[in-house]
Protein backbone atom coordinates (compact mmCIF):
# COMPACT_ATOMS: atom_id res chain seq x y z
CA UNK A 1 0.00 0.00 0.00
CA UNK A 2 2.95 2.28 0.94
CA UNK A 3 3.84 2.66 -2.80
CA UNK A 4 0.34 3.73 -4.31
CA UNK A 5 0.02 6.98 -5.40
CA UNK A 6 -2.49 9.08 -3.38
CA UNK A 7 -4.27 10.31 -6.24
CA UNK A 8 -5.15 6.15 -6.46
CA UNK A 9 -7.73 6.67 -3.37
CA UNK A 10 -9.49 9.58 -5.05
CA UNK A 11 -12.42 9.18 -7.69
CA UNK A 12 -13.87 10.85 -10.62
CA UNK A 13 -17.32 9.80 -10.19
CA UNK A 14 -19.55 8.67 -7.54
CA UNK A 15 -19.89 4.71 -8.13
CA UNK A 16 -16.14 4.82 -8.92
CA UNK A 17 -15.49 6.48 -5.27
CA UNK A 18 -18.65 3.73 -3.77
CA UNK A 19 -16.24 0.69 -5.36
CA UNK A 20 -13.17 2.27 -4.01
CA UNK A 21 -14.35 2.43 -0.32
CA UNK A 22 -16.26 -0.86 -0.62
CA UNK A 23 -13.70 -2.52 -1.82
CA UNK A 24 -10.37 -0.67 0.75
CA UNK A 25 -13.56 -1.78 3.66
CA UNK A 26 -13.07 -5.18 2.77
CA UNK A 27 -9.09 -5.36 2.54
CA UNK A 28 -8.85 -3.60 6.05
CA UNK A 29 -11.38 -6.27 7.42
CA UNK A 30 -13.99 -4.15 8.42
CA UNK A 31 -17.43 -4.71 8.69
CA UNK A 32 -19.40 -3.61 5.98
CA UNK A 33 -23.38 -2.38 5.94
CA UNK A 34 -25.19 -0.49 2.51
CA UNK A 35 -28.57 1.46 2.70
CA UNK A 36 -29.62 1.62 -0.50
CA UNK A 37 -31.73 5.08 -1.48
CA UNK A 38 -35.11 3.17 -2.95
CA UNK A 39 -36.78 4.95 -5.98
CA UNK A 40 -33.54 7.16 -7.50
CA UNK A 41 -30.41 6.09 -9.94
CA UNK A 42 -27.08 7.49 -10.49
CA UNK A 43 -25.91 9.67 -13.39
CA UNK A 44 -24.97 5.87 -14.98
CA UNK A 45 -27.81 4.16 -13.82
CA UNK A 46 -26.28 2.42 -10.84
CA UNK A 47 -27.99 2.35 -7.54
CA UNK A 48 -27.20 4.84 -5.07
CA UNK A 49 -26.56 4.25 -1.14
CA UNK A 50 -24.85 5.23 2.06
CA UNK A 51 -22.23 2.80 2.85
CA UNK A 52 -20.89 2.16 6.42
CA UNK A 53 -17.63 0.65 7.44
CA UNK A 54 -17.00 -0.33 11.42
CA UNK A 55 -13.19 -1.19 12.26
CA UNK A 56 -11.92 -2.12 15.47
CA UNK A 57 -13.70 -3.24 18.51
CA UNK A 58 -17.12 -3.79 17.90
CA UNK A 59 -19.65 -2.12 20.87
CA UNK A 60 -16.22 -0.29 21.67
CA UNK A 61 -17.20 2.46 24.61
CA UNK A 62 -14.49 4.89 22.51
CA UNK A 63 -15.31 6.11 19.21
CA UNK A 64 -13.87 7.96 15.81
CA UNK A 65 -16.63 8.95 13.21
CA UNK A 66 -15.72 9.71 9.83
CA UNK A 67 -18.14 11.00 7.49
CA UNK A 68 -18.39 12.33 3.84
CA UNK A 69 -20.80 13.62 1.21
CA UNK A 70 -23.27 15.73 3.21
CA UNK A 71 -23.00 17.92 0.49
CA UNK A 72 -23.12 15.83 -2.69
CA UNK A 73 -19.60 16.69 -4.65
CA UNK A 74 -18.36 17.16 -1.50
CA UNK A 75 -17.66 13.36 -1.69
CA UNK A 76 -14.81 13.22 -3.56
CA UNK A 77 -12.96 14.88 -1.20
CA UNK A 78 -14.00 13.09 1.55
CA UNK A 79 -14.60 9.88 0.19
CA UNK A 80 -11.24 10.07 -0.86
CA UNK A 81 -10.03 10.52 2.40
CA UNK A 82 -11.41 7.69 4.02
CA UNK A 83 -10.18 5.15 1.25
CA UNK A 84 -6.88 6.74 2.02
CA UNK A 85 -7.23 5.60 5.54
CA UNK A 86 -8.38 2.44 5.57
CA UNK A 87 -5.68 1.78 3.72
CA UNK A 88 -3.01 3.10 5.72
CA UNK A 89 -1.99 0.17 7.57
CA UNK A 90 -0.40 2.73 10.55
CA UNK A 91 -3.34 4.33 10.93
CA UNK A 92 -5.59 1.31 11.45
CA UNK A 93 -2.45 -0.81 13.58
CA UNK A 94 -2.83 2.55 16.29
CA UNK A 95 -6.51 2.16 15.88
CA UNK A 96 -6.30 -1.58 16.87
CA UNK A 97 -3.95 -0.88 19.91
CA UNK A 98 -6.04 1.64 21.06
CA UNK A 99 -9.48 -0.81 21.84
CA UNK A 100 -11.16 2.85 19.39
CA UNK A 101 -13.96 1.83 17.29
CA UNK A 102 -14.05 3.44 14.06
CA UNK A 103 -17.08 3.93 12.23
CA UNK A 104 -16.93 5.68 8.26
CA UNK A 105 -20.05 7.14 7.23
CA UNK A 106 -19.54 6.78 3.29
CA UNK A 107 -21.75 9.38 0.78
CA UNK A 108 -24.25 10.67 2.70
CA UNK A 109 -25.92 12.08 -0.15
CA UNK A 110 -25.17 9.76 -2.78
CA UNK A 111 -27.60 11.09 -4.71
CA UNK A 112 -26.38 15.07 -5.15
CA UNK A 113 -22.97 12.89 -5.01
CA UNK A 114 -24.30 11.31 -8.35
CA UNK A 115 -25.73 13.61 -9.77
CA UNK A 116 -23.55 16.34 -9.19
CA UNK A 117 -25.94 18.62 -6.75
CA UNK A 118 -24.75 20.01 -3.29
CA UNK A 119 -28.00 18.77 -2.86
CA UNK A 120 -30.25 15.74 -2.05
CA UNK A 121 -33.25 14.45 -4.37
CA UNK A 122 -35.57 16.29 -2.08
CA UNK A 123 -33.34 19.54 -2.76
CA UNK A 124 -32.73 19.21 0.71
CA UNK A 125 -29.11 20.86 2.57
CA UNK A 126 -28.19 18.20 4.69
CA UNK A 127 -26.89 20.61 6.99
CA UNK A 128 -30.10 22.24 8.08
CA UNK A 129 -32.54 19.11 7.86
CA UNK A 130 -31.72 17.26 11.09
CA UNK A 131 -34.38 19.58 13.48
CA UNK A 132 -36.98 18.87 15.06
CA UNK A 133 -39.79 19.14 12.64
CA UNK A 134 -42.53 18.65 15.63
CA UNK A 135 -41.55 22.10 17.14
CA UNK A 136 -41.63 25.53 15.30
CA UNK A 137 -38.82 25.36 12.17
CA UNK A 138 -36.22 28.15 11.92
CA UNK A 139 -37.20 31.23 10.21
CA UNK A 140 -35.58 32.72 8.08
CA UNK A 141 -37.71 35.52 6.45
CA UNK A 142 -34.82 37.08 4.95
CA UNK A 143 -34.61 34.67 2.22
CA UNK A 144 -37.75 35.00 0.19
CA UNK A 145 -36.92 38.31 -0.89
CA UNK A 146 -32.87 37.12 -1.65
CA UNK A 147 -34.20 34.54 -3.48
CA UNK A 148 -35.56 36.06 -6.30
CA UNK A 149 -32.15 38.07 -6.48
CA UNK A 150 -29.91 35.34 -6.06
CA UNK A 151 -32.09 32.35 -9.19
CA UNK A 152 -32.86 34.97 -11.73
CA UNK A 153 -35.28 34.15 -14.62
CA UNK A 154 -32.25 33.44 -16.98
CA UNK A 155 -28.67 32.35 -16.71
CA UNK A 156 -26.04 33.99 -16.69
CA UNK A 157 -27.42 36.50 -14.35
CA UNK A 158 -27.43 39.99 -17.02
CA UNK A 159 -25.68 43.26 -15.70
CA UNK A 160 -29.12 44.67 -14.06
CA UNK A 161 -29.85 40.96 -12.19
CA UNK A 162 -26.28 41.63 -10.82
CA UNK A 163 -27.09 45.22 -9.82
CA UNK A 164 -29.94 44.24 -8.19
CA UNK A 165 -28.20 41.76 -5.98
CA UNK A 166 -25.36 44.34 -5.87
CA UNK A 167 -28.12 46.74 -3.81
CA UNK A 168 -29.00 44.13 -1.78
CA UNK A 169 -25.94 43.61 -0.42
CA UNK A 170 -25.02 47.27 0.39
CA UNK A 171 -28.45 47.99 1.82
CA UNK A 172 -28.13 44.87 4.56
CA UNK A 173 -24.27 44.36 4.47
CA UNK A 174 -22.06 41.79 3.37
CA UNK A 175 -22.31 39.66 6.68
CA UNK A 176 -26.40 40.26 6.58
CA UNK A 177 -26.33 39.08 2.98
CA UNK A 178 -24.10 36.06 3.87
CA UNK A 179 -26.55 35.12 7.20
CA UNK A 180 -29.88 35.27 5.18
CA UNK A 181 -28.24 33.16 2.33
CA UNK A 182 -26.45 30.49 4.54
CA UNK A 183 -27.93 30.12 7.70
CA UNK A 184 -30.57 27.77 5.96
CA UNK A 185 -34.49 28.15 5.06
CA UNK A 186 -37.65 26.34 5.43
CA UNK A 187 -40.15 28.44 3.33
CA UNK A 188 -38.66 28.04 -0.51
CA UNK A 189 -38.30 24.10 -1.52
CA UNK A 190 -36.94 24.94 -4.90
CA UNK A 191 -34.25 27.54 -3.04
CA UNK A 192 -30.98 27.42 -1.85
CA UNK A 193 -30.10 26.14 1.37
CA UNK A 194 -33.52 24.53 1.75
CA UNK A 195 -33.61 22.47 5.18
CA UNK A 196 -36.19 20.64 4.13
CA UNK A 197 -40.45 19.94 4.98
CA UNK A 198 -39.64 16.26 6.63
CA UNK A 199 -36.18 14.35 7.86
CA UNK A 200 -35.13 13.27 4.95
CA UNK A 201 -34.05 9.48 4.25
CA UNK A 202 -30.37 10.22 4.42
CA UNK A 203 -31.82 11.95 8.34
CA UNK A 204 -33.33 8.75 9.17
CA UNK A 205 -30.40 6.42 7.76
CA UNK A 206 -27.87 8.67 9.30
CA UNK A 207 -29.73 7.90 12.74
CA UNK A 208 -30.35 4.67 12.78
CA UNK A 209 -26.58 3.70 11.63
CA UNK A 210 -26.05 5.96 15.05
CA UNK A 211 -28.08 3.60 16.80
CA UNK A 212 -26.46 0.38 15.95
CA UNK A 213 -22.95 1.57 15.65
CA UNK A 214 -22.71 4.73 18.52
CA UNK A 215 -25.64 4.79 21.17
CA UNK A 216 -23.44 2.99 23.72
CA UNK A 217 -20.50 4.71 23.45
CA UNK A 218 -19.64 7.04 25.75
CA UNK A 219 -16.87 8.99 24.47
CA UNK A 220 -16.67 9.75 20.95
CA UNK A 221 -14.92 11.69 18.58
CA UNK A 222 -16.76 12.50 14.77
CA UNK A 223 -14.89 14.64 11.63
CA UNK A 224 -17.38 15.05 8.85
CA UNK A 225 -15.22 15.83 5.78
CA UNK A 226 -16.71 18.78 3.53
CA UNK A 227 -14.96 21.54 1.14
CA UNK A 228 -15.85 24.73 -0.55
CA UNK A 229 -15.12 27.15 1.92
CA UNK A 230 -11.77 29.23 2.12
CA UNK A 231 -8.61 29.28 1.25
CA UNK A 232 -7.31 26.30 -1.24
CA UNK A 233 -6.18 22.98 0.19
CA UNK A 234 -6.55 24.85 3.74
CA UNK A 235 -8.36 22.58 6.77
CA UNK A 236 -10.84 24.81 8.54
CA UNK A 237 -11.80 22.82 11.66
CA UNK A 238 -15.11 23.73 12.49
CA UNK A 239 -16.88 23.59 16.11
CA UNK A 240 -20.39 21.30 15.40
CA UNK A 241 -21.45 20.81 18.55
CA UNK A 242 -23.47 23.13 21.01
CA UNK A 243 -23.29 26.26 22.47
CA UNK A 244 -21.70 24.78 25.79
CA UNK A 245 -18.12 26.43 26.80
CA UNK A 246 -17.09 23.33 28.09
CA UNK A 247 -18.49 20.74 25.43
CA UNK A 248 -16.14 23.53 23.27
CA UNK A 249 -12.97 23.68 25.45
CA UNK A 250 -13.35 19.68 24.91
CA UNK A 251 -12.91 20.05 21.28
CA UNK A 252 -9.89 22.42 21.06
CA UNK A 253 -8.55 20.18 24.15
CA UNK A 254 -8.67 17.33 21.03
CA UNK A 255 -8.08 19.26 17.69
CA UNK A 256 -6.18 22.80 18.95
CA UNK A 257 -6.89 26.89 19.25
CA UNK A 258 -7.27 26.47 15.65
CA UNK A 259 -11.15 25.02 15.89
CA UNK A 260 -13.85 28.29 14.85
CA UNK A 261 -16.78 27.64 16.37
CA UNK A 262 -19.67 30.10 14.95
CA UNK A 263 -21.12 31.17 17.82
CA UNK A 264 -17.84 33.41 18.54
CA UNK A 265 -17.66 34.38 14.66
CA UNK A 266 -14.65 32.97 13.63
CA UNK A 267 -15.28 30.57 11.08
CA UNK A 268 -16.22 31.16 7.24
CA UNK A 269 -19.35 28.73 7.41
CA UNK A 270 -22.40 30.95 9.54
CA UNK A 271 -23.78 29.03 12.42
CA UNK A 272 -26.66 27.13 11.37
CA UNK A 273 -29.52 25.11 12.55
CA UNK A 274 -30.22 21.32 11.99
CA UNK A 275 -26.69 19.68 10.83
CA UNK A 276 -25.66 16.10 10.40
CA UNK A 277 -23.40 16.75 13.57
CA UNK A 278 -25.95 17.51 15.62
CA UNK A 279 -27.95 14.60 15.82
CA UNK A 280 -24.89 12.82 17.98
CA UNK A 281 -27.07 14.18 20.93
CA UNK A 282 -30.50 12.90 20.47
CA UNK A 283 -28.83 9.13 19.37
CA UNK A 284 -25.77 9.24 21.45
CA UNK A 285 -27.24 10.41 24.73
CA UNK A 286 -24.91 8.97 27.17
CA UNK A 287 -21.77 9.78 25.10
CA UNK A 288 -19.30 12.61 25.38
CA UNK A 289 -18.71 14.37 22.15
CA UNK A 290 -16.07 16.55 20.60
CA UNK A 291 -17.43 16.74 17.08
CA UNK A 292 -15.98 18.88 13.94
CA UNK A 293 -16.73 19.63 10.39
CA UNK A 294 -13.54 19.94 8.43
CA UNK A 295 -14.01 21.93 5.63
CA UNK A 296 -11.09 22.02 2.90
CA UNK A 297 -11.05 25.01 0.76
CA UNK A 298 -11.24 25.65 -3.31
CA UNK A 299 -12.17 28.53 -4.93
CA UNK A 300 -12.83 32.27 -3.69
CA UNK A 301 -16.23 32.45 -1.92
CA UNK A 302 -17.85 34.50 -4.44
CA UNK A 303 -17.20 32.26 -7.40
CA UNK A 304 -18.31 29.31 -5.33
CA UNK A 305 -21.43 30.87 -4.62
CA UNK A 306 -21.62 31.99 -8.26
CA UNK A 307 -21.19 28.77 -8.99
CA UNK A 308 -24.05 27.02 -6.71
CA UNK A 309 -26.82 29.59 -7.73
CA UNK A 310 -26.26 27.98 -10.94
CA UNK A 311 -26.77 24.86 -9.99
CA UNK A 312 -29.71 25.68 -8.00
CA UNK A 313 -30.72 27.63 -11.18
CA UNK A 314 -31.19 24.44 -12.98
CA UNK A 315 -33.62 22.78 -10.54
CA UNK A 316 -35.77 25.79 -11.62
CA UNK A 317 -35.46 25.35 -15.14
CA UNK A 318 -34.96 21.43 -16.18
CA UNK A 319 -35.39 23.00 -19.65
CA UNK A 320 -31.95 24.44 -20.04
CA UNK A 321 -30.07 22.92 -22.66
CA UNK A 322 -27.98 20.05 -22.47
CA UNK A 323 -24.62 22.35 -23.18
CA UNK A 324 -25.54 25.01 -20.34
CA UNK A 325 -26.78 22.07 -17.89
CA UNK A 326 -23.35 20.10 -18.32
CA UNK A 327 -21.46 23.24 -17.90
CA UNK A 328 -22.87 24.36 -14.71
CA UNK A 329 -22.51 20.57 -12.98
CA UNK A 330 -18.72 20.40 -14.47
CA UNK A 331 -18.30 23.78 -12.69
CA UNK A 332 -20.09 22.83 -9.29
CA UNK A 333 -17.54 19.97 -9.54
CA UNK A 334 -14.37 21.91 -9.54
CA UNK A 335 -15.63 23.71 -7.27
CA UNK A 336 -15.44 21.49 -5.05
CA UNK A 337 -12.88 18.92 -5.69
CA UNK A 338 -9.32 20.37 -6.84
CA UNK A 339 -8.30 17.58 -9.34
CA UNK A 340 -4.81 18.33 -8.13
CA UNK A 341 -2.31 16.33 -6.64
CA UNK A 342 -1.01 19.01 -4.29
CA UNK A 343 -4.40 19.56 -3.19
CA UNK A 344 -5.29 16.25 -2.66
CA UNK A 345 -2.32 15.79 -0.61
CA UNK A 346 -3.30 18.97 1.70
CA UNK A 347 -6.35 17.38 2.40
CA UNK A 348 -5.07 13.94 3.26
CA UNK A 349 -2.10 14.95 5.09
CA UNK A 350 -4.98 17.26 7.24
CA UNK A 351 -7.35 14.90 7.54
CA UNK A 352 -5.32 11.69 8.46
CA UNK A 353 -3.97 14.63 11.48
CA UNK A 354 -7.29 14.93 12.48
CA UNK A 355 -8.17 11.81 12.65
CA UNK A 356 -4.75 10.81 15.24
CA UNK A 357 -5.46 14.15 17.47
CA UNK A 358 -8.93 12.39 17.88
CA UNK A 359 -7.13 8.75 18.54
CA UNK A 360 -4.75 10.59 20.91
CA UNK A 361 -7.50 12.20 22.84
CA UNK A 362 -9.98 9.26 23.33
CA UNK A 363 -7.14 7.28 24.17
CA UNK A 364 -6.29 9.48 26.74
CA UNK A 365 -9.85 9.76 28.77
Amino acid sequence: MKNIPLSRHFSGTYIEAKHKFQEAATRCGAWLQTHVLPGYQGKFGESLSIDVAYLGKRGASKLMIVSSGTHGPEGFCGSGCQVAALSDADLTERLERSGTGMLMIHALNPYGFSHLQRTNQDNVDLNRNHVDFESRLPDNPSYQELDRLLLPENWPPTPADDRALDAYVATHGADGYKKALMSGQHSVPDGIYFGGSFPTWNNDILRAVLRQHASNATHLGWIDVHSGLGPWGHGEKIYGGRNITEELALTRLWWGADVFSPYEEQSKAPEASGTVLSTVYAECPVATAAVVGLEFGTLPEPEMIYRLRASHWLLKHPDASTELRSEIKEALREAFYCDDNGWRGMVWGQTRVTMLQALVGLSRI
